[in-house]
């Protein structure tokens, strides 16, 4: 038969001779109405068990790769090689991605976003968690509340009060996988045929996908340095929701000022549509108290979308929507539909991570933490580019824009950036549609890094910048 067996892969043997023996029907070296060894000797061949070869065999006799006759044997089934069976080899694709990781562990990556994992309090997490698993009643081990966990909600509740001076009652709320979830349960439930929905420019590539997913057509309206522009708006009645991050603009940070939230009140109220708010991070402010919430200035106009993605680990897909009265029956048997339910049993632990003070603890370690990384990452822009950026959207949250008097990044400069070994995220990226409007911006995540990393990261970008500088004016 020649075939090899793996002693030292992570595939199981019968998996490996299964594989084997597909992969050459696959290739035409075992054609239909051939006969196959008995399962006596290919095991004394292969010097495995007996029953691992008949294991092998009989999986594929129910699957219909073989055929086996009393007193004629095992053969491989008639008509594969017509329906050209598809060659894979699953070994090959493991090493293979086990070879993408290793690679990608060298780079280094100014992605946005990212929480410094190594901070992620996981002996106290575990504790709480088998804690609360133990001594949970055995009706919380069945399907519960698609909503989610009254504790949970309460203590969401209380939190959003004392951080953000939110009050909303736990009614309002539902539990969702994470804010993608929450988002996408609000585009699918408030898409009208022929309306629209707004987004900020530029924006999340990402979320702007999880609108369009749900069959909404989506229009994008400027942004700047304080938010989404309102003075760009004109009455209309085809508009569904806008989409906005008030708190710190997606990508360019921008607090959405007092006037224009009011505006963006207004003029909800005046054309019948909402507001959907992602208060992505706004945990993490350095200068100044936390922006207030849009939500709190209307209600039933806002939906209010949280997440401990950033706060915690995404690992910990647990998010939060807070809805007006009228929305939420319709949210909630979204919900049922999509996924019944988020996790129950990480909805409890969270809910006592989050009553023992925990999470606000957290925060406190973590603001401080960020406080360093994002000082540092000034003073090294500074050491790099003497006189030569400006920083947008500092103020606040886990990335910050940096905006060069002198540098265009273009596809080939970003190109040669990354082959040095360097990830950084230029703002025409996240636009709706290029205009060379942010072609001198790129967005740089701290958040994740070490210091030792970003002072190295940044040397690199200075010395690209330099080098493709000189070569251009050649």
């Amino acid at each position: 038969m020649w075939i090899t067996i793996e002693r030292e892969s992570e595939l199981p043997l019968i998996r490996q001779i299964y594989d084997k023996i597909r992969e050459m029907i696959s290739d035409g070296s075992l054609v239909s109405g051939q006969k196959l060894p008995s399962t006596r000797t290919l095991s004394k061949e292969l010097g495995v068990s007996r029953n691992t070869v008949l294991d092998v065999y009989n999986q594929m006799i129910a699957e219909g790769y073989l055929e086996a006759y009393q007193g004629s044997g095992t053969i491989v089934a008639k008509g594969l090689q017509e329906l050209k069976l598809p060659v894979r080899n699953v070994y090959e694709k493991q090493k293979n991605a086990r070879r993408k990781d290793d690679d990608n562990d060298n780079i280094i990556d100014f992605r946005s976003g990212i929480p410094a994992l190594e901070f992620f309090p996981q002996k106290e997490w575990a504790r709480i968690y088998q804690e609360v698993c133990s001594n949970l009643p055995v009706t919380a081990y069945g399907y519960c509340d698609a909503s989610g966990v009254w504790k949970l909600r309460e203590e969401i509740a209380r939190y959003l009060l004392r951080s953000r001076g939110i009050s909303c009652s736990p009614e309002r709320m539902i539990i969702t996988s994470g804010s993608t979830q929450g988002l996408s349960l609000i585009a699918n439930l408030l898409n009208e045929h022929n309306k629209k929905v707004i987004v900020e420019n530029p924006s999340h590539p990402g979320l702007r996908k999880v609108i369009t997913s749900a069959g909404c057509m989506i229009e994008a309206i400027s942004a700047d340095n304080r938010g989404l522009n309102t003075d760009a708006l004109k009455p209309a009645n085809d508009i569904s929701f806008f989409y906005t991050t008030p708190s710190h603009q997606y990508p360019l940070g921008g607090i959405l000022s007092i006037q224009r939230r009011l505006s963006l009140i207004q003029y909800a109220e005046e054309n019948n549509c909402y507001i959907v708010e992602d208060d992505y991070d706004s945990e993490y402010r350095y200068e100044g108290q936390p922006v207030s919430s849009l939500y709190e200035l209307n209600p039933d106009r806002v939906i209010y979308i949280g997440s401990f993605s950033k706060i915690l680990a995404p690992a910990i897909r647990l998010g939060f929507i807070i809805l007006p009265d009228k929305l939420l029956t319709g949210c909630k048997t979204l919900k049922v539909y999509s996924d019944v339910h988020t996790d129950a049993l990480t909805q409890n632990a969270m809910a006592e991570f989050i009553h023992r003070g925990r999470l606000d603890k957290h925060i406190w370690k973590m603001k401080k933490h960020y406080s360093q990384n994002r000082n540092h990452m000034l003073r090294e822009l500074t050491e790099q580019f003497p006189d030569e950026f400006e920083i947008l959207g500092q103020a606040s949250g886990l990335h910050m824009v940096i905006r060069f008097h002198n540098v265009t990044f273009s596809k080939q400069l970003v190109k040669e950036i990354t082959r040095q070994g360097v990830h950084v995220y230029p703002i025409e990226n996240y636009l709706l549609e290029r205009n060379g409007e942010h072609r001198q911006e790129i967005l740089m995540g701290y958040s994740h890094l070490t210091l030792s990393k970003i002072t190295e990261g940044l040397r690199i970008l200075s010395n690209v910048i330099r080098s493709y500088s000189t070569t251009e004016e050649r």
